[in-house]
Order: structure tokens, then sequence, then C-alpha cells
């Protein structure tokens, strides 16, 4: 019986100096909704926005976005595949190894996905799983990477006269240098489905 595929991605997010990143793995059988979960567990977002995934169909070298369709996209001519139904397995492979994961469309997190390689399944692990990373994940509706930037500048400088209210707002602490793959915990992508569905 063969085991099951893992594929190893290092996800990036452009723009940030140090890189904030993170490298996981997961099952080649995951859906592209299955990967927005766990680059979502890893990275340290928390799922309040929108994503959408874009990368080059290995088919027809045109760039597609996958994510969650929406009534209007008709309107405005644009085709999203259901993340959800779509396999990575499809469109990830050793000639197709990049792909941009944007999280919240305001701030405009952009992310650069790259599969690295496939391994085989390791019966002790359980997946998905984060390996490695660097730097603490910016905070939820910080302002995008100008933003963030501000903010880290802020709170290096505790005379900055916004300081305190940059500290309360973060909710007392925020190290921007620290992150360990050990404190990771990846949520049940189904069940977050089913509750972001249930409206």
């Amino acid at each position: 019986m063969n085991k099951e595929k893992i594929y190893q991605f290092k996800i990036s997010v452009i723009g940030t100096k140090p890189l904030v990143w993170r490298r996981i793995l997961v099952p080649s059988s995951y859906s592209f909704w299955e990967l927005h979960v766990a680059i979502q567990d890893a990275m340290g977002w928390l799922d309040y926005h929108l994503h959408i995934f874009e990368m080059k169909d290995p088919n027809t070298n045109l760039t597609i976005e996958i994510g969650m369709p929406d009534e209007e996209d008709a309107m405005w001519e644009r085709k999203i595949l259901p993340d959800h139904k779509t396999g990575i397995s499809k469109y990830f492979s050793e000639d197709n190894k990049k792909a941009i994961y944007e999280y919240d469309f305001g701030d405009s997190w952009r992310h650069e996905i790259k599969f690295e390689k496939i391994l085989e399944a390791d019966s002790k692990d359980n997946y998905p799983k984060c390996i490695d990373g660097k730097m603490a994940c910016p905070p939820e509706d910080c302002g995008g990477i100008g933003g963030y930037y501000n903010l880290t500048e802020i709170i290096n400088n505790p005379s900055d006269e916004e300081y305190n209210d940059i500290i309360d707002w973060l909710g007392g602490e925020y190290n921007y240098e620290e992150f360990d793959p050990k404190d990771v915990v990846f949520d049940n992508p189904k069940e977050r489905f089913d509750f972001m569905n249930d409206e």
C-alpha cells in the first residue's frame, strides 16, 4: 500500500523585512480551502477576512483565481474556482511551483507560496504540520505593510506618544521577532468551513 504523499510549502509575506515566513507540510489530498486554513493557522492570522489564490493553470498557462465564489463575480466577468472543491495536487507540481495567496483585500497581505518538495507521510506525524518559520505574524487590521512598519517603530520607542495606545490595542504585548513552530495549532478545516457557511 502506498503511503500518502506530503507537500512541503514555504509561505512568505511579500514586502516584509525581515521576512515573515513559515514552512508547512500538508497532505497532497488537500483542497485549496484546507491549504488556506493551514496557512492561516501557521501564520497566525485569524481568518476574519476574504482570501484568494492566484496561480498558473498548468494546462493552459493562464492565471486562474481560486477562492470563495461570489454572486458579483459574473458582473465583473470574473471566474473564481471554489477552493473547497479544487485540489492542490491538480495545480502544484515540479513545473508549477508558485502561487500568490492574498488575505484581507483591504490591508492586502500578499503571500508567496512556494511548493518545495514531495515527501512520504510519516506514520508518527500528524498533518498539517509547521516545521519552521521566522517572525511573528503582523497583527490583524494594522493597515497592511505600511501600518505594520509604523507599528513596529512605535513599539520600539516607548517614548512615542502613541506607544501606550498601540500596546493597549495589541492586548498588552507583541514581539514581532518571536515565532516558534511548536506553538502552531491547526484548526479542523471542515469545521471552520461549516461554521463560516452556517448563515
